[in-house]
């Protein structure tokens, strides 16, 4: 009997053990272990030169977050034809100055960006198992308590274009490109109505942007012709299982799509549950691409992600008629 509770009590041990170590490296390793992830999207007209677009995406950035600063300041290294910002930029009244300090290289190169609700409103201590449920949505509210015309005004002055329920032609390379935007879905900040059509036949591609991928909105610019969409939010479900893959999305997006890149069609949301993010083999002609970054950062009151690196990503547009190989 003795013997027995000894060996219960040891595999009691492991598992609190077990449990701590990867606590400990959520919290103090793989959230600061940055990465680029790197993906070539066939998007653009036969022949077309490829361009290149740098997504940054959910800083969540407080301050003190100089290793983060400085590692977004590195990108600028790549030299990519376009920059696109995908909202959350901040956790702190004060994170402002700083966020441009990592911003600053960037701007040498044309940019747009969208809004977060982290832009808007500042972190606060939340019961985690809320986003098990699908009570993921929070309700808007009325009051900003973030700088975010501070922080609106630097993007502006760096040159970025504002795609906040906005519609504009940029050029990227040698080409022109449509973007049209909104502001975040998931305190129902979007008005795509306001900036709806068809795409343009006068440019390369016709691009969305938005901050959180909810299926409304993936579905309207899709059917308007968009032919790429980026979108960040989910942190690639920020604790995800090895081999597995994220739990939730925080969102009504599915899992399977929670990063990286997958097709996206009016209705592809019916297809719920897991799987690979590679497109399927029933995915019709004319179904876009869509990108979701899992981001840089967390918040405060979750400093841990594991399985899931914070990232940048490299996405290279190149010609339908090339190879797409990521």
């Amino acid at each position: 009997m003795e013997d027995t509770t000894r060996t219960a009590l040891r595999a009691v041990g492991g598992l609190v053990g077990a449990g701590a170590a990867a606590v400990a490296y959520a919290a103090l390793v793989e959230r600061t272990w940055f990465t680029l992830r790197r993906f070539a999207v066939p998007v653009l007209p036969a022949g077309s030169a490829p361009v290149r677009i740098l997504q940054v995406s959910d800083l969540h950035l407080t301050p003190g977050q100089r290793k983060k600063i400085e590692w977004v300041r590195s990108l600028a290294a790549l030299r990519p034809d376009f920059v696109v910002n995908s909202g959350d930029n901040l956790a702190h009244v004060e994170a402002v100055p700083p966020l441009l300090r990592a911003m600053e290289p960037l701007m040498e190169f044309p940019g747009a960006f969208v809004l977060g609700s982290n832009d808007y409103f500042g972190p606060m201590p939340k019961n985690p198992a809320r986003y098990l449920t699908p009570n993921y949505a929070t309700a808007p509210k009325t009051r900003s308590d973030l700088p975010v015309r501070e922080l609106v005004a630097g993007l502006r002055a760096g040159g970025w274009s504002d795609l906040d329920n906005q519609r504009t032609v940029v050029g990227m390379g040698e080409h022109r490109v449509e973007l049209v935007g909104v502001n975040d879905p998931h305190v129902e900040y979007d008005r795509y109505h306001e900036v709806a059509g068809p795409a343009r036949d006068d440019v390369a591609l016709t691009m969305g942007l938005v901050h959180a991928p909810y299926q409304r909105v993936l579905d309207a610019m899709v059917s308007d012709g968009a032919g790429l969409v980026l979108a960040g939010h989910t942190h690639g479900g920020q604790l995800a299982v090895p081999l597995w893959g994220a739990l939730v999305t925080n969102c009504d997006l599915d899992t399977s799509r929670a990063k990286g890149v997958s097709r996206w069609w009016d209705g592809a949301g019916s297809r719920r549950g897991g799987g690979p993010v590679r497109p399927s083999s029933d995915a019709p002609h004319d179904a876009a691409w869509l990108h979701v970054s899992a981001g840089l950062g967390t918040s405060p009151y979750a400093p841990v992600r594991f399985a899931c690196r914070p990232e940048a990503t490299l996405l290279t547009l190149v010609a339908q008629d090339a190879d797409a190989a990521a």
